[in-house]
């Protein structure tokens, strides 16, 4: 085997390593709400949640994996020690914000190692801008897309519903909340496994193996499969901040925030934002919390979240440039 095979397959595992892991990190956005309200037990809402992250392969586009792989940084900048350094500080930071317990986004984490390589190989003139400008956007967008959305369902479900039993409107949802979690664990392996696919095009690129920038069938699949184990793995530490430590679900709560996020998260991919999953949950779990009052929401809890997201892109871009000069210092970059 030469050594540019050996170094794009290596890249490839390094690359289905993250997307694993972003499914553990993530676990939590899907099943938080379900295993919360006891719809589901843990055990059955990751293998509900992992089936869904996997269907999606066969659900949308690949606008999102070509905005990550072409459309952030300058294709004619990206090496092999450019996308493991990214993958690097990814895979670094998600496993740190796991450990605290913190939900914030593996999808900033990876376009901020990627980008943060990339400077560090070739300065600021390797971000491109206009990729950029909706990403940014949408970091402050999709918590507020799910909040709002999450709080109109739910004062649209309290009205319509209102004249109903409470043991009845519990009975209801407990079944409808199957059906909420399945489009929240669709949307959410739609727009993330898209982020994967894009570095391992970005890495065949990169090495050769094709002249234009393009998403095969084969990595959409590897892509799908690597994110759904890594739900099935699931991030306990995470899944009790999402699910308890906000605000308290009951099922039809957690059927609002999970159609909140879910709308939001198909928006997003169909317009090809890489967005967060994460924030996108969180916002739509605080908007559904608001709606009894707002001191439903642990506001202390939701601070600690919001600085680890302001943080997410910047550390993430640290990591990944140390490791980017670690290597360029040791090996041909």
């Amino acid at each position: 085997m030469d050594a540019n095979l050996f170094a794009v397959i290596a890249l490839i595992l390094v690359a289905l390593t993250f997307d694993y892991i972003n499914g553990f990190h993530d676990a939590a956005n899907s099943i938080a709400t379900v295993v919360s309200t006891r719809v589901l037990s843990p055990g059955k809402a990751v293998i509900w949640a992992a089936f869904f992250n996997f269907v999606a392969a066969f659900a949308f586009g690949t606008a999102v994996a070509k905005t990550v792989g072409s459309g952030l940084v300058d294709l004619h900048v990206v090496t092999f020690a450019v996308i493991f350094a990214g993958l690097l500080g990814a895979i670094a930071w998600d496993l740190i914000t796991w450990y605290f317990g913190l939900p914030t986004s593996s999808s900033h984490a990876l376009i901020g190692g990627y980008a943060g390589a990339a400077v560090a190989k070739a300065g600021f003139v390797a971000i491109l801008p206009a990729g950029w400008t909706k990403t940014l956007i949408f970091i402050v967008l999709a918590p507020l897309i799910g909040m709002i959305l999450g709080f109109l369902l739910m004062v649209g479900v309290l009205w319509v519903f209102s004249g109903f039993s409470p043991a009845r409107v519990d009975r209801w949802f407990r079944r409808l909340q199957l059906f909420s979690a399945a489009a929240y664990s669709l949307g959410h392996g739609g727009n993330d496994a898209q982020k994967t696919m894009g570095i391992i095009a970005g890495v065949l690129f990169a090495g050769g193996y094709i002249s234009a920038f393009r998403i095969d069938l084969w990595v959409i699949l590897m892509a799908h499969a690597a994110i759904a184990l890594g739900t099935l793995s699931g991030g306990w530490r995470i899944i009790h901040t999402m699910g308890s430590k906000i605000t308290k679900l009951q099922p039809v709560g957690g059927f609002a925030a999970e159609t909140a996020g879910a709308i939001s998260l198909f928006t997003a991919t169909h317009l090809g934002v890489p967005v967060s999953t994460t924030h996108t949950i969180t916002g739509a779990i605080i908007g559904v919390g608001s709606i009894r009052r707002m001191s439903a929401v642990r506001w202390g809890v939701a601070g600690r979240i919001v600085w680890a997201w302001i943080l997410t892109i910047p550390a993430s871009a640290m990591i990944a440039a140390l490791v980017y000069r670690i290597v360029a210092a040791t090996i041909a970059p």
